[in-house]
């Protein structure tokens, strides 16, 4: 019996249709998977971070001072693992992520995102947290995100920017609960750009590390859910002013950290180079010398301090801000893990709170949320994201006008001082880094 003319030719074409559609659905797989992953593992880090910070806290009300020792010692412990046993570990690690995304080469980009790192990473970052640095595990959690999902992008035939990019978007949809705000940093600030391809994909990582999250710890607002509103009258010349503070503080930490970061001119900056644990250390000793005079609460993320001011639950703290920036850009130019999410977010609140002083009419939760999109947009120049976060962290959709006025204005006065967000500034030296050397799989 003879075949229909053309049989050969459709059955060909019907099994490649076949092994694209499998391809296509072990990838999404993947994904899902991946996202499950990132959500567990940054409930994890949480969990972790809140009892290093209650273990340090209930050492400091034994022994006030134990900080002037326990602080040294331990950034100079959390700067020699990040250096010498878990490389491409220090700071944020979404810079790391910013620098891999922008690699090609597989080889070249292992080192920044592997399980090596992304393990030494929730060690090391814990470590900081256990004596008191003024870190947030947020950043951390996207660097670990991308490495998990990089790790599973590997066992299929395609390019790997998408899978860094949804690990990197999952980590802070899971970090924050806040599934819409993982996707617009994902597509605002890790790609700077929309891919049709790849959006899909991370809506489903952030889906699944989302529903992680949501069943292993409820469903939760990160500040508590807010009823602030800020009709339109004069008084949003309050906004303005905390706007354009915020934005010039946030650029003057890029500044900072940047500088430090490529390494300063002249004696101190050779000195720096040849002592880095030294210098962790008098970082880690400047930390505790502010904790101290903040009363303690400088140390770690500063998350409950920026709760308290955003529901007016505690007595102000004029100088929480300014002691909270000090100690966060110590923590940050230490080369210690650890990210500047929660710590910005904290000394955002805290300049809100402060400016009460001038716009004493204006209520203090809604100046506090003010303050906050405006630092971390000062710090990320990234707005969107920023007043995304906020409004999604405190369920407060009344406020998200004077917020993304607020974002808009930061970003114009931060780009004053640099002419990058933060991240993108401290991508480059890593991505130098992985192009110049070859490639030594971590």
């Amino acid at each position: 019996m003879e075949r229909p003319e053309n049989f050969d030719r459709y059955l060909a074409h019907f099994r490649v249709r076949s092994r694209l559609a499998r391809k296509k659905l072990y990838r999404r797989s993947l994904f899902i998977v991946g996202g499950l992953a990132v959500g567990a593992v940054a409930v994890l880090m949480a969990w972790l971070a809140d009892h290093a910070q209650d273990i340090f806290a209930a050492g400091l009300r034994t022994a006030p001072y134990l900080a002037l020792a326990a602080t040294p010692l331990g950034f100079a412990l959390a700067t020699l693992l990040a250096r010498h046993v878990f490389p491409n570990s220090q700071g944020s690690g979404i810079p790391q992520t910013i620098a891999a995304l922008q690699i090609e080469n597989q080889a070249s980009r292992a080192p920044l995102v592997s399980l090596r790192v992304a393990f030494g990473k929730i060690v090391v970052m814990t470590l900081g947290l256990l004596f008191g640095a003024s870190t947030g595990r947020e950043g951390p959690t996207v660097q670990v995100g991308a490495a998990i999902m990089f790790a599973m992008g590997r066992t299929a035939p395609y390019r790997q920017s998408g899978f860094l990019l949804a690990g990197a978007a999952a980590g802070v949809a899971a970090a924050f609960n806040t599934p819409l705000a993982g996707i617009v940093f994902g597509i605002e600030e890790m790609s700077r750009s929309f891919e049709q391809r790849t959006s899909g994909l991370i809506i489903g990582a952030v889906i699944a590390a989302g529903l992680t999250s949501l069943a292993l710890i409820g469903d939760y607002s990160y500040f508590g859910s807010t009823a602030e509103r800020l009709p339109l009258s004069s008084d949003w010349f309050g906004v303005l002013v905390c706007a354009m503070v915020g934005g010039l503080s946030g650029g003057l930490f890029i500044r900072l950290v940047a500088s430090f970061a490529k390494g300063l001119p002249g004696r101190a900056g050779a000195a720096i180079a040849r002592w880095p644990i030294l210098f962790a250390m008098l970082c880690g000793l400047g930390v505790a010398l502010c904790g101290l005079n903040g009363d303690a609460s400088v140390f770690g993320t500063g998350y409950a301090q920026a709760r308290a001011v955003v529901h007016a639950s505690g007595d102000i703290d004029y100088w929480f801000a300014p002691l909270k920036f000090v100690a966060t850009t110590l923590s940050a130019i230490s080369g210690i893990p650890g990210g500047v999410f929660s710590p910005s977010l904290a000394i955002g609140a805290g300049e809100g709170s402060a400016l009460s002083l001038i716009f004493p009419h204006l209520a203090l939760g809604a100046l506090a949320l003010v303050g906050m999109v405006a630092y971390l947009t000062g710090v990320t120049q990234a707005p969107i994201t920023a007043f995304v976060i906020v409004s999604e962290m405190t369920d407060d959709h009344a406020m998200i006008i004077p917020l993304m006025l607020a974002a808009v204005v930061a970003r114009a006065a931060s780009r004053l001082l640099s002419r990058e967000g933060l991240y993108h500034a401290l991508s480059h030296g890593f991505l130098a880094s992985a192009r110049a050397e070859p490639a030594k799989m971590a």
